[in-house]
This record gives structure tokens, C-alpha cells and sequence, in this order.
């Protein structure tokens, strides 16, 4: 068995760790970066699995009217799954991220809110330097969806030189900063895995050309490759020098899909690389793209990770 993480209608043949209902628009129907992994018994309302040097877990819960408080507790549990281990990476899918809880707060705001103090009450007033790289998109009306990776090998997190670190958003964006990394590198040897978090149209802290679907998808390629320099990869984000390479892009419109797909296909991405394209609303209500990708095995420019 495998660790599968399958989206749109569950028409993906075989098992899989969580079924996420996005709507799929193109690329891959799922989503196996740590293909040699096996599902280990559940754990409470989690999925787990097992690669070498690899803890991975999926679950999904109905946060009811305290995402807050399902956030924190979900994070508490994933805390309990991984004590001991480097925590890499986080995929968060928030039910209709951009809607206002009966306080009249946003749902994304709300669960930054329970994910920042699951953080501190684990890692104290320090937590923002044990933060890993995530993402997180709408998953319409469906529950709270988290799947993890963590690893026994030592991990570096790396910023954005041109963004604010989001945990160190301004108050303007909710009462507790989103609780992430732009991207974080786990070394194996010469090689090393990284993960670059959801990526978007934002500089400093602000977002750029509101609304405006193709500015957004060149600033969101140009951050792209900003972090991947950050991250001693080149701006080609190891395009060449990576033994594979996978990147979701999340779209607001569907209507988007083909001009986004093919601006990207000459863009960024490389026949061998493995795409999601998936419609998801994104955290910020005037952003229409977001991407992310997934660096298996990749060689730094320098020959050695740093």
C-alpha cells in the first residue's frame, strides 16, 4: 500500500491516505511524492505511514463551529505523531477559508489563530524557529484536512528574501500570524529534499495586482524562484539537477486552467515533472493563484548543502 493523497471525485484507482475534495482541473489525479512508503495501522482520527527516515500522516475532522479550537487540537495530535522528529512539511486544507465564522472573523484567519497556539503551547514564545514550510487553500464545504511529513534527518527553514517572514505578518492580516516557513530543506548526503510552502503574488507583506490572474502567476513564479535561490537551487528551481520534482497549482476560477497551464509549461515547469492542478479558493480573498512544489533529491549549486 502506499501514501496517497487523491483529489477531486474519488475515481483514483486503489487506496489512498486521504481523499481531499478539490476539484481536479489537470496533471496528476494524486499526489505520491514519498512513493515507497507503506500505511501503517491508524492512529485515533489519523492515517499513518512509513518511509525510510519518513513519518507521514493524513487525517480530516468536522471542526464544527470552533475551527479555532479543531485547528489547535489537530495540531496537538499531529505534535503527539511526530515528538522526537523534524516536523518538514504541512498541507492544511481549511473549509471555506475565505467565509466569516458567527464572530464575524475569516475561517482562514481562525485557523491561523488555533494552529499559532498549538505551536507556542509545544515550542514556547520561540516556536516561530521550529516552523516548517505549509500551505494552506479552501476545501470548500468539506472538513479540516492536515497532512504532514516529518523526518529523523535535520531540516534548515528558509525565508523569502523579498517577503516578510508570514510570521511576522503585521496585525492588519488576523490576531495570530499564519505559522510558517517559505520553504524548508531536509540534507540526505550531497543531496537534499525541499519543500517550498504555497506560493504567491505577495511582496513584503502586501498583495500585488489584486484580482489581476496572469500578474499574479508572473510574481508568483518570480517568488518561486526567488526561494529557490534562498534555498541554493538556482532560479531554474533545480529543474536539472532534481531526481523529481512536484508542484500543485491551486486556482481560484477554473476558467483560469488553460492559460495558467500553458503560460507554465514554458515558465517553469519540465515534461518530467509531476503537476496538480486543482481549483481551490486561496488564503487571501484577492488572490487568484497559488504554487507550490516538492524537490526530491535535489543537488545545491554549491555541490554540498549548506
Amino acid at each position: 500500500m502506499q501514501f496517497k493523497i487523491a483529489f477531486g471525485e474519488p475515481v483514483v484507482a486503489g487506496p489512498a491516505a486521504l481523499q481531499v475534495p478539490l476539484p481536479w482541473l489537470g496533471g496528476e489525479r494524486s499526489e505520491e511524492i514519498f512513493a515507497s512508503s507503506g500505511i501503517v495501522a491508524p492512529q485515533g482520527r489519523w492515517t499513518l505511514g512509513e518511509a525510510p527516515t519518513w513519518r507521514l500522516g493524513a487525517a480530516e475532522v468536522d471542526p464544527g463551529a470552533d475551527l479555532a479550537g479543531a485547528t489547535r487540537r489537530m495540531y496537538g495530535e499531529l505534535f503527539d505523531l511526530t515528538r522526537g522528529l523534524q516536523i518538514v512539511r504541512i498541507w492544511n486544507y481549511v473549509p471555506r477559508i475565505n467565509a466569516l465564522d458567527s464572530g464575524g472573523l475569516e475561517n482562514y484567519r481562525a485557523f491561523c489563530r488555533g494552529r499559532s497556539l498549538a505551536f507556542e503551547a509545544e515550542f514556547g514564545s520561540g516556536f516561530t524557529a521550529r516552523l516548517p514550510a505549509a500551505s494552506a487553500v479552501g476545501a470548500g464545504a468539506g472538513g479540516l484536512a492536515v497532512v504532514f511529513a516529518a523526518s529523523e534527518l535535520p531540516a534548515e527553514h528558509r525565508e523569502n528574501p523579498r517577503q516578510v517572514p508570514a510570521y511576522d505578518y503585521p496585525v492588519e492580516y488576523g490576531p495570530r500570524s499564519p505559522s510558517f516557513a517559505r520553504a524548508t530543506v531536509r540534507k540526505r548526503g550531497a543531496l537534499a529534499d525541499v519543500f517550498i510552502s504555497g506560493t504567491s503574488a505577495i511582496a513584503g507583506h502586501a498583495t500585488l495586482a489584486p484580482g489581476d490572474t496572469a500578474a499574479q502567476l508572473d510574481a508568483t513564479v518570480d517568488n518561486l524562484r526567488v526561494i529557490a535561490e534562498a534555498c541554493d537551487l538556482g532560479e531554474s528551481v533545480a529543474a536539472e539537477r532534481c531526481q523529481s520534482r512536484h508542484f500543485k497549482v491551486y486556482l481560484r476560477s477554473a476558467e483560469d486552467y488553460l492559460a495558467v497551464s500553458r503560460h507554465l509549461k514554458g515558465a517553469l515547469f519540465r515534461p518530467s515533472d509531476r503537476v496538480v492542478y486543482l481549483q481551490a479558493d486561496i488564503c487571501r480573498a484577492a488572490l487568484n493563484v497559488e504554487i507550490e512544489a516538492t524537490l526530491m533529491g535535489a543537488a545545491p549549486l554549491g555541490g554540498a548543502v549548506r
